[in-house]
This record gives structure tokens, sequence and C-alpha cells, in this order.
């Protein structure tokens, strides 16, 4: 079935955190062209829920509204952002292997055609093309160094607090992949926005890979998704009355190093469930509730059509929920225990991630990830 202009435009922006560029995205699906898709990932271990969740469930949305998306292996940026302890071969190593197979199972998973997944690995792309090299310039000549540093925390540090020059050519270089691929829908999470904001405010000023669209320039449109939230109780509770909750459970991202704060694709179920039950979820709490979050961001923007979660009759029986609006009333009323709400979340995952384990159940896809924990336990054993 054709989709309309309007249904391809709803389809890109829903469960979104923010758009920039909404009329540009509008101006190109009416011109019927074709158009460039791209979300980047530093090589940096196992994927965990919010990328082969969040962020490629969107990524499914623009397959859906006919946009050729493409996985950018980001190996260069993660050398300088010591992933691996900055093993260059054990980044290249990770990216062409176990990062190509897992976004192609988390698609799947997802109800995608891993066939329309596009893979380029970054230090390929600029070896092929060396003008990258010039907008990686021209970018870094019409940005401020201020705003370089101030950018930084796309690297998961603090604002300005790039520890070697290196860092700073991190973020020039990220806008420069987007020019250089030619590309007009610019995706990642929220924690992306400086940096997208710097692409469009530099796009009239590059030459060399103008960021060009049927002819005419045009600037990227950056797309962002939300960020899963932590686990993780938080590190003040209960949370003081002057402190905006909304605003702590934002910056409660989750963090690889902490197993217990995030949940990777390849969990073995009863990881899953061990993590889900762990999950700080105080009864009748809605404003820090990072298990709800979780309901709403994975459960709820994917049935549509509303949830039960089944109960035994001595615990009030099935109980439904339309939206998750309709759930937040009545968990702060009691109607519903955070118990009920884990049991329905684990098992949800439990079965998403099914299809996932199934793709990685062939030998040498298996051997894969054997090979990346392998690898983890060698850097984990460097860095003591």
């Amino acid at each position: 079935m054709t989709l309309s202009t309007q249904e391809r435009f709803d389809l890109i922006t829903n469960n979104l955190e923010e758009i920039i560029g909404a009329d540009e995205l509008k101006m190109m699906l009416e011109s019927g062209k074709e158009i460039n898709h791209y979300v980047g990932f530093e090589i940096s271990g196992k994927l965990h829920i919010g990328q082969a969740v969040m962020i490629m469930q969107k990524v499914k949305d623009l397959m859906d509204a006919g946009i050729k998306v493409h996985i950018f292996l980001a190996d260069w940026h993660s050398y300088l952002n010591d992933k691996f302890a900055g093993d260059l071969v054990l980044i290249k190593e990770v990216a062409d292997g176990y990062f190509k197979e897992i976004f192609k199972a988390a698609i799947l998973m997802l109800g995608g055609d891993p066939e329309k997944l596009n893979f380029i690995t970054a230090s390929e792309y600029y070896s092929s093309h060396p003008d990258f090299w010039l907008t990686f310039l021209e970018v870094s000549k019409n940005t401020t160094l201020s705003r370089i540093e101030r950018s930084i925390s796309i690297m998961g540090r603090e604002e300005g607090a790039a520890k070697d020059f290196g860092s700073l050519a991190y973020p020039p270089m990220q806008a420069a992949d987007i020019f250089a691929m030619n590309i007009q829908i610019a995706q990642g999470g929220i924690d992306q926005r400086k940096i997208h904001v710097i692409m469009r405010d530099t796009a009239d000023k590059i030459k060399t890979n103008a960021p060009m669209f049927d002819g005419k320039r045009v600037k990227p449109v950056a797309i962002h998704t939300k960020l899963l939230p932590s686990l993780a109780k938080p590190a003040i509770w209960p949370i003081p009355e002057d402190m905006d909750k909304r605003e702590l459970l934002n910056k409660g991202k989750m963090s690889k190093s902490d197993p217990n704060s995030a949940m990777f694709m390849m969990d073995d179920p009863q990881v899953i469930r061990k993590k889900i039950m762990k999950g700080f979820c105080m009864e009748k709490e809605i404003g820090y509730n990072p298990i709800l979050e979780w309901m709403d961001m994975i459960v709820f923007a994917r049935e549509t059509g509303g949830i039960t979660i089944e109960r035994p009759d001595e615990h009030g029986g099935n109980i439904s929920f339309a939206d998750y609006a309709d759930l937040q009333t009545k968990f702060e009323n009691g109607d519903v225990h955070p118990i009920d709400v884990k049991n329905y979340l684990a098992d949800y995952l439990i079965n998403l991630f099914a299809p996932a384990r199934a793709y990685f159940e062939e030998p040498s896809k298996k051997a894969m990830l054997e090979r990346v924990e392998e690898i983890l336990e060698i850097i984990s054993k460097k860095k003591k």
C-alpha cells in the first residue's frame, strides 16, 4: 500500500522526543525523491535495549516510510573515545562482525527486513572519500571552540570535559559525516542534539559536500528519539520537593558499565526477568518510576490498542489499560501493583527478543557473541 505524504511524515515523527527541520522534511517527502537517512553507533560493547528497541524501532518506521536507511559504524570515533581501550584492531573486528549481525537481528525482531539495512563503516568511507577531510575542516572553521567543547557530552562526558585534543575532533567529524554522505535525515537520541544543531548551523557554509536535495541546498533534518532511563534507584531518595523528578529521570540514562542499570539485547530470559524485578518501581509513585517509563516507551509505543495484565483472581483478576495515561492513573490509585507491571514487562521483553535469540543460534553467529564476551574480558583485564 502506497502511503500519502502525511502518512509518511506521521510515521517518521511518531514517538519522537524532537524533530528539527519539520518543514524541510515535508518538502522532501512531497518531492517524491529518494531520501537518505543515517544513524551512527560507536563500537562500544554489547547492544543495549535502548539501541536495540528505541533507535531501531525508529529505523523500522523510516523503512516503512520509504526512506533509505543507513547504519554508520563509527570505528574511528570509537577510537577517539577510547572504546575497547583504544584498540582499533578490536574495534574494527567487532564493527565488521558482531555489530552488523546484531543490528540485523534487532530489525528482524521488530518486524523489519534486514536486507534493507545499509552499513557504512567510517574508516572505509574516509579511505574511499578523501574529500571528507576538507568537509571536516569546513565544519571546524565555521564553528567555535566553545560550542565544540559544549558538545563533548555526545561522548558520554560532562560538558567541556574533553581530556585530550583528539576529543575535540569528534563533534565536527560527526557533522561532516552527515554532509559527506549526502544525508537528509540524521537520527540520534536526544543526547545528540548539540552536535545536530552545529550541523544545521554550519550547513549553509559548507562548500565541499554541500548538503543538497533535488538540486537545492537544504539543511539536513534531525530527529531525536527518547532515552530509556536507568532501572536503578536514584542516588537521592526520596527526591526533595525542589528537585525536578522528570529532569532527573531524563538524566539517568542507562550505562553499559553498570549491568544493574541496563539491559542488553541478548540477555537470557532469566537475566531479563531478574533485572526487571530489581528495577526501581515504588508503589503508587509515577513521578520517578523507570519501570513505568519503559512501559510507556517500549510497550505502549508498540501496543497502540492497549494491553491487559493477567492476574489471578485473588490478586484482583485481569486488568486492562487503554493507554499509558490509563496505566499511570490506575498505578497511582493503587489498582495495579509494581509486581503486576514488572511481570508483564519481563514477559513482554522476553517474547520481543525471542527472534533475535533464535537468529544467533546459528553457529557462526553464536561464535560472534562468544568472541565479543572474550574481547570484553580482555579489555576488562587491561584496565585493572
